[in-house]
């Protein structure tokens, strides 16, 4: 069996490597083949930390995540030779789908449950340090088929206390979400506290276990929401074509959507389930887990507050390392051609569309501030040009002086008033850019040391608000309603974003859109839209709306597209799978 060698090492945070402490051999199945269990503190450290290192060796560090688990979105978009088949809706074969989801979380599990073993076996390490150390993999194994499950449905459980076994069956979404479940509320009850001591800065503790189940059990609770529930989703072809021939921008349209039955989830009780999301949101909101708070809007991507207690889960890596690296810089942002440079050198692909900008009010900061409206790429840096946007009369007359019906209305006196020459594009190239990912340490390199978010504050937030209206006991309960409300404008206050009011959100419909609307805002480039629209069952209809966004990329959906293949090699090798999902081999 081929062995592979992997690197443990020590962090201070998710984010940094200091020091090596061990070299383990492990096997293709993700088995660790040290047979040493070490007794002391700095062994339960290095057991937990292989358990981090996979995500980014090797999940991230080819460029697969979060592509995997973005980039098949209505909102999203990038040029199609970045996108290619999977982003066109053609998930059969594609490496994102078999080596870096199916195969890097299992491999994750495997790692879990041998760290999980090892540590437990260690007699002479105090007791809480053993038990935050098995929470840690508890919570990252329960991340890890939470993934699965919403990808591909019925997936098998690997035993706990048995070697990796590859002829295990398919086991039921209820019971996969019973197994994530029990992980989290152990892990919950065995991590620190934020507020503790002996807490690391950029682990998990308690508050990310408590928050991710408010998040599991919304999900469970909305996709048995019963079919026909509806949603209304601003969307729509972006293009339109003029009596002359010309591409213009077409307006949004709200589209309701009757939700589908979500396969799996048929058999749940919503109502229950949103009962506990709404109370393990309560428990992190209310202090019970540790201490959190959403952080200004200017603190919110800056490196600096990459481990502030917002960021309950997030993956990061080392400057530069070619190994421990991932390449979300890269393709959000792109790297300069040196450090500090106006010019991007390459990258800088994946954005939102139009719509997606066209939800926010004008002065919202995270289109203010958390989209590029001008940059520049090392082709234009001899032709003195560069892009701005989004095509409006503002940003066009900014740059060029002109409207956009051509009329010069003034000298370009504005915040583009510098020489160049700035140009829009109606393509690729020319899309709502993130901000997110834009402070690392060396922006030139194109493994800089991005964080990737997996769960922020904010998104319990919104949980809390999506609970307590689906618990409200009519389409207008006032009292459900208010409560909603309040922890909406939580978010919407961050980003100067106008508070919504019950005089327009005065039904369980217009406030159930609007939070999903605003978790598209909000958590946009955070790899979380697909699969709203997936546990809401409106996956289809809204990418059906879309058809081929701004870029050209082909966002028309079939029913097979509402979960991934299974890879052919567990078809091949796991005799316990006889069949793979719904349309596909």
């Amino acid at each position: 069996m081929k062995k592979i060698y992997v690197l443990l090492f020590c962090l201070s945070s998710l984010v940094g490597l200091n020091s090596c402490s061990s070299w383990i051999e492990e096997d293709t199945d993700g088995q660790m083949l040290d047979t040493t269990v070490g007794q002391s503190a700095n062994d339960v450290d290095a057991w937990v930390t292989g358990v981090y290192s996979k995500w980014i060796y090797d999940m991230f560090c080819w460029g697969y995540f979060p592509r995997v688990l973005e980039f098949d979105a209505d909102y999203i978009s990038g040029p199609d030779w970045l996108f290619g088949t999977f982003g066109a809706g053609n998930f059969q074969g594609e490496s994102d789908v078999t080596d870096a989801l199916w195969k890097g979380c299992y491999g994750l599990i495997a790692r879990a449950n041998n760290a999980e073993r090892r540590i437990r076996a260690m007699a002479s390490v105090d007791e809480a340090v053993k038990n935050n150390g098995i929470g840690e993999v508890k919570f990252q194994k329960a991340f890890a088929y939470f993934m699965l499950v919403r990808a591909y449905g019925e997936v098998p459980i690997q035993p706990e206390t048995a070697e990796f076994d590859k002829n295990q069956p398919r086991q039921s979404v209820a019971d996969v979400y019973a197994y994530i479940t029990t992980q989290l509320e152990e892990a919950a009850a065995l991590m620190y506290k934020n507020t503790d001591n002996a807490y690391q800065k950029g682990h998990v503790c308690a508050g990310s276990a408590a928050g991710l189940l408010a998040k599991v059990y919304a999900t469970m609770a909305s996709a048995a929401l019963p079919a026909g529930t509806q949603v209304v989703v601003r969307t729509g072809a972006p293009y339109y074509t003029d009596a002359n021939g010309e591409r213009q921008y077409a307006d949004l349209v709200s589209k309701t959507i009757q939700k589908k039955t979500v396969k799996g989830y048929e058999q749940m009780d919503s109502k229950t389930l949103y009962t506990k999301a709404k109370d393990w949101a309560d428990r992190v909101l209310t202090g019970k887990y540790g201490d959190y708070e959403l952080l200004p809007y200017n603190q919110l991507w800056k490196k600096s507050f990459a481990t502030a207690s917002e960021f309950m889960f997030s993956v990061g890596s080392v400057s530069g390392d070619a190994t421990y690296k991932i390449m979300v810089h890269s393709q959000y942002e792109g790297y300069m051609t040196a450090p500090g440079s106006e010019f991007i050198q390459s990258g800088g692909w994946v954005g939102c569309t139009r719509h997606w900008y066209d939800l926010f009010d004008h002065d919202d900061l995270r289109i203010v501030e958390g989209v590029k409206h001008r940059w520049r790429v090392s082709t234009q840096q001899a032709s003195g040009t560069g892009f701005y946007y989004p095509y409006t009369n503002e940003y066009r007359i900014l740059a060029e002086g002109r409207d956009l019906e051509g009329n010069w209305v003034q000298d370009p006196s504005g915040i583009y008033a510098d020489g160049l020459s700035y140009y829009y594009s109606k393509d690729a190239q020319c899309l709502a850019f993130t901000t997110k990912y834009m402070d690392v340490t060396n922006d030139a390199i194109d493994n800089a040391d991005a964080n990737w978010p997996f769960l922020r504050l904010a998104d319990v937030v919104l949980v809390y608000a999506e609970a307590a209206n689906e618990l409200g006991s009519g389409e207008s309960d006032a009292v459900a309603l208010n409560t909603a409300l309040a922890y909406l404008n939580m978010v919407r206050a961050r980003s100067n974003a106008t508070a919504g009011t019950l005089a327009t959100l005065d039904t369980k419909l217009k406030m159930r859109s609007a939070i999903i609307e605003e978790r598209a805002k909000e958590l946009a480039c955070e790899a979380d839209r697909r699969w709203d629209l997936l546990r809401w069952g409106i996956y289809l209809d809204a990418m059906n709306a879309v058809g081929s966004d701004d870029a050209g990329v082909q966002k028309s959906r079939l029913e097979r597209c509402l979960l991934f293949p299974l890879p052919a090699q567990e078809l091949n090798t796991n005799k316990a799978i006889t069949a793979n999902n719904p349309g596909w081999n």
